[in-house]
């Protein structure tokens, strides 16, 4: 308990710069784990409605009825349902030119669903921006705070005439809590953004693939248009 209280007491007595610096990474770090919790919710969504998604899509569903039935849900699409709503609504907005051959149809569909893709990825990606820069600047930003509590505590020894460790101890020991803060806010940050970059890269490999697929199947139903 006496620990605790020493460590408070160093931060309430150190520098205003240092007590700035600590201030700063206690905000980073509080928005990181935010941004943590809520990502780690939002990519575990997407990928159960990916598992569901193509459950029924693979599972030999009639394509108008699955694009009707999506359609009519009121909640937000994401994901594969929001590339799948794309390419068929672009599909079947061509299909009604009736000159539109099966190579344009296809090619359409295909174009509007790498859009969709672009935008998905974007925002799985949003704020992983921040986790990076919290893990790459946290420690120099201590860093920082450290040093210059340190030049503190030396340049307090300035008048005196015989200086001791026991005298810069207190000043140097608060300006070490700058970088553990540093990294205790840095730490979580470039694991958690390591974690979720990879979920969203291979998030973004399983619908540029479902991309792919479903832009074959609509190929092929648009050459069999043609030749009926």
């Amino acid at each position: 308990m006496s620990v605790e209280m020493n460590v408070w007491h160093l931060i309430a007595e150190a520098t205003i710069v240092v007590q700035l610096v600590m201030l700063i990474l206690l905000l980073a770090s509080v928005v990181s784990w935010v941004i943590i919790f809520v990502k780690r919710g939002a990519l575990a969504r997407v990928e159960k409605k990916a598992r569901a998604f193509e459950e029924q899509f693979w599972s030999g569903a009639d394509l108008g009825q699955l694009y009707d039935r999506i359609t009519k849900e009121q909640k937000v699409r994401e994901g594969l349902e929001a590339i799948f709503e794309t390419g068929f609504r672009e599909f079947s907005r061509l299909r009604e030119e009736k000159r539109a051959s099966p190579e344009v149809l296809g090619s359409g569909a295909q174009r509007a669903m790498r859009v969709m893709l672009t935008r998905e990825v974007d925002r799985l990606e949003q704020n992983l921006n921040f986790l990076a820069t919290v893990g790459s600047t946290s420690p120099y930003v201590g860093l920082f705070g450290t040093v210059w509590g340190i030049m503190h505590a030396f340049f307090a020894l300035a008048g005196v005439q015989q200086a001791t460790i026991a005298m810069v101890a207190p000043g140097i020991a608060e300006a070490l809590i700058a970088t553990a803060m540093g990294l205790v806010a840095a730490i979580p940050a470039v694991i958690a953004y390591n974690r979720y970059s990879n979920q969203v890269y291979r998030l973004e490999v399983r619908m540029d693939n479902f991309k792919e697929e479903f832009a074959g199947i609509l190929y092929r139903q648009a050459r069999r248009l043609q030749e009926s």
